[in-house]
């Protein structure tokens, strides 16, 4: 991969225009992919394509196994639903890491969406970073640092659509 410095750099300049797959609100971090191609975007993007996003979530309060076990069973139901949301959730998988941290890994992407699963369960989130999208991660690239994708990333992307936390 190459990588280089800050993407406002040259972001606002690139033509045609680059468009992020997805959003990390300000109180998220982590892997945010850069196109022009509206069509990866599309693929990535559906939840048909089964692409999982990976996030650890560090939570307000602990979860203990227990907990974490029931959470992942409403969670992997794919009939929780969101207040305000019509339709219930496609299936989620949610891991407990440790007391105060869970991976929560989601195909689809709603306003919010894992801070408000969380929260609907009793679990504010205090920290979120993305650190997956279907099998690509950041690997060594540091925070504000990018990288352009090989083939092989690309491939990665799709390769992994159910997570193996």
């Amino acid at each position: 991969m190459a990588s280089g410095g800050s993407v406002n750099s040259w972001y606002s300049q690139r033509r045609p225009m680059l468009t992020a797959v997805g959003r990390l609100d300000k109180d998220t971090s982590g892997l945010l992919i850069l196109t022009d191609d509206g069509h990866l975007v599309q693929r990535i993007k559906s939840p048909r394509s089964a692409v999982f996003k990976v996030y650890e979530a560090k939570l307000n309060q602990p979860m203990t196994t227990a907990q974490a076990a029931a959470v992942a069973k409403r969670f992997a139901s794919g009939s929780f639903t969101l207040t305000g949301d019509l339709s219930p959730l496609l299936p989620a998988k949610l891991t407990r890491l440790d007391d105060h941290r869970v991976t929560v890994a989601v195909c689809e992407g709603r306003y919010h969406q894992v801070r408000r699963m969380l929260a609907a369960v009793g679990h504010d989130v205090v920290r979120l970073h993305r650190s997956q999208v279907g099998g690509l991660t950041l690997g060594d690239l540091a925070e504000g640092e990018w990288c352009s994708l090989t083939d092989s990333d690309l491939d990665l992307l799709f390769s992994s659509p159910v997570p193996d936390q």
